[in-house]
């Protein structure tokens, strides 16, 4: 079934804009009607999904781009879920740095003392 980039942008809980923006940046496909409207297939909402998510953790559009590309064509279940456990590794290392840092910040060490 292929859907429309309002259907897609609803399902993924996204803006049209959106949609047409990670088209624009390789990390969704559509493929174009006699009319030229975009239809994208059954999986783009999720991938939409997975790239906010790693947006979120901190990964820039062309690490999330790289993340999608290891995905088959057409990701099974298992492949999903081995992508989700890559994200949430990635955001714990991301956790583990920050409180590094936090830990610095709070250290006896002052940023800025004379």
């Amino acid at each position: 079934m292929s859907s429309t980039v309002g259907e897609v942008a609803r399902e993924a809980g996204v803006s049209p804009h959106t949609v047409r923006f990670y088209e624009q940046h390789g990390l969704i496909a559509a493929e174009r009607t006699p009319g030229n409207q975009r239809r994208f297939d059954a999986d783009t909402a999720c991938r939409i999904k997975v790239a906010r998510v790693a947006q979120r953790i901190g990964l820039t559009v062309a690490d999330v781009r790289a993340v999608l590309d290891t995905l088959p064509p057409a990701p099974t279940v298992d492949d999903w879920h081995r992508l989700e456990d890559a994200l949430a590794a990635e955001a714990e290392r991301r956790i583990g740095e920050l409180r590094a840092v936090l830990a610095d910040i709070r250290s006896d060490q002052k940023l800025c003392a004379q």
